[in-house]
């Protein structure tokens, strides 16, 4: 199981190091802004809707490594999703940080966040770029926090 969890931790830090999607996503149809108290996380999502379909999405901001790493491979989940995929996506993945669902088996890449739960506090860092996406694709464009 170590060399499960040593291929995590690269992961959240490779996203981390490089995040995907980075950046401020000139004509996106929705935003909203978010930031975490706790650790000082601060992150602003710009998603471009077309329909239902979330077309492009990208973020910016700055956090700790679990925050920056948890944008990063949340906006490469959801490109191409629905509004509603998204939402369900965001339930199931909150079940797995916390410990209130199944296993993450079909949750891809995002499974590397299971281990959150043994740190409740990293879990508002974990979830911060997932309810400021909720949030953008409700149309709120307000900021977020995870007080």
């Amino acid at each position: 199981m170590s060399d499960l969890r040593a291929l995590y931790q690269e992961v959240i830090l490779d996203h981390s190091r490089r995040p995907r999607n980075f950046g401020r996503l000139e004509g996106a149809t929705h935003h909203a802004e978010g930031y975490n108290p706790l650790c000082g996380d601060r992150v602003e999502v710009f998603v471009q809707v077309d329909g239902d379909r979330i077309c492009e999405v990208q973020f910016d901001g700055a956090g700790c490594a679990i925050s920056t790493s948890s944008a990063s491979l949340m906006t490469e989940a959801i490109k191409g999703k629905t509004v509603g995929e998204v939402r369900e996506l965001f339930e199931r993945v909150r079940a797995l940080m916390t410990g209130q669902g199944a296993n993450g088996g079909s949750l891809g890449k995002l499974t590397v966040f299971e281990g959150v739960r043994e740190f409740p506090l990293r879990v508002k860092c974990a979830t911060l770029a997932w309810h400021t996406i909720t949030s953008a694709i409700a149309g709120k464009d307000e900021k977020v926090t995870t007080e």
